[in-house]
């Protein structure tokens, strides 16, 4: 799992070795109840550790499952806390503060966030209390995201993390040679540009779904298109023409066909007017549905609602995903009936540059939105 999530640009800290787990086993001993009935353990098994109690006491329970009782300890459970110790060990020393200028930052400033699915959840929740149990240092704060089941369309059996990326990664590839008339799936220029399209594929076709709810996944190749508008490739690729747009205004001054840019203060927004006159003017739907309500986006979907009561969160990632898609559908209406890049002619250049400031704000919202999701922008596809 940690390679696939390198693929899809996920942070994932790579242990070399297993984490030590001596000091965890040895409290676990000490807090095992006895065994009922001569209850055989399973190999690997220590014996169980009451969770209840733990519960009462902490006066938690808000959203932990009623039926929480008892936890099996395993070495493999074991090994699974003392890799998230580790995992808070590095965050504290990463810190600007660092445990050795706040030794209790790890327990009050760290917040850890389970995200699970929902089939595991009662398991990860007996996780999070044994952490509490056999560890003084465990953050205060733990907090639980739980995601919907991923079902696939039509198709009986399981596929995996790894088999997904690899169809994706192969339609984009196939979907890009169908486009340019040959295979550029080894060229070394595009190999990059195809594993960022895969990666952006697979990212808003999951994060477009709220977390909670069920996704269902549709392999079919028609997914994968730069004029499909519910597609992360279609983002991309009016990202892609963004890029393009601003090369070829750089190009043309540098030739002396237009004039450098001037200071935003000198431009004249009145300007700003769609050549087409059916409603709603391109540029005003820009501005108002997308530059002016992004920072609003951000404050609601920016940061997870840490200090929320109860055991549960939610992530907002389906109105990042949902924004972008629509920020892309107005940006690539705009830009079919628009040209922006006019004859190099004085009078004309007015209009040009008022455009050309709005999609710089536009491209700018668009940069920052990938960067949300962990993509970065492609000028070319």
């Amino acid at each position: 799992m940690p390679t696939f999530l390198q693929q899809l640009r996920v942070d994932w800290p790579a242990a070399s070795e297993r984490a030590a787990t001596e000091a965890l086993r040895s409290r676990a001993l000490a807090e095992l109840t006895p065994a009922r009935n001569a209850e055989a353990l399973p190999p690997g098994a220590l014996g169980r550790v009451c969770l209840k109690e733990l519960v009462d006491e902490r006066g938690r329970t808000t959203g932990y499952d009623p039926n929480l009782d008892s936890c099996l300890v395993t070495e493999d459970l074991l090994a699974v806390l003392a890799e998230l110790q580790q995992a808070v060990q590095d965050w504290a020393e990463d810190s600007s503060l660092g445990l050795a200028a706040a030794p209790d930052a790890g327990a009050d400033s760290c917040m850890v966030v389970h995200v699970v699915s929902c089939e595991e959840e009662f398991q990860q929740q007996k996780l999070d209390l044994l952490w509490w149990k056999l560890d003084d240092q465990a953050p205060l704060r733990q907090k639980h995201l739980v995601c919907g089941p991923v079902k696939v369309a039509g198709a009986p059996g399981t596929l995996t993390a790894p088999e997904y990326y690899e169809l994706r990664h192969a339609q984009v590839c196939k979907a890009s040679a169908l486009k340019h008339g040959r295979d550029l799936a080894q060229d070394p220029a595009w190999m990059e540009i195809f594993r960022v399209l895969s990666v952006a594929t697979i990212k808003f076709e999951m994060l477009s779904t709220a977390p909670q709810s069920q996704l269902l996944l549709a392999l079919a190749d028609s997914s994968i298109s730069t004029k499909g508008t519910k597609s992360g490739t279609f983002v991309m690729y009016n990202c892609a023409r963004l890029a393009t747009l601003f090369e070829s205004y750089k190009c043309s001054m540098e030739q002396g066909l237009y004039p450098t840019f001037p200071p935003v203060s000198s431009l004249d927004f009145s300007l700003l007017h769609d050549e087409h006159p059916s409603p709603p003017q391109g540029e005003w739907l820009l501005l108002f549905n997308s530059v002016l309500p992004f920072p609003d986006l951000l404050g609601h979907t920016a940061a997870l609602p840490c200090t929320a009561p109860g055991l549960h969160i939610t992530a907002r990632t389906e109105m990042v995903c949902k924004f972008l898609v629509q920020l892309s559908m107005d940006f690539s209406s705009y830009y079919n009936r628009v040209h922006i890049l006019g004859e190099p002619r004085p009078h004309l250049f007015g209009q040009m540059f008022a455009r050309l400031q709005l999609l710089r704000a536009v491209r700018e919202v668009l940069h920052t939105g990938l960067a949300m999701l962990g993509l970065p922008p492609l000028s070319h596809i």
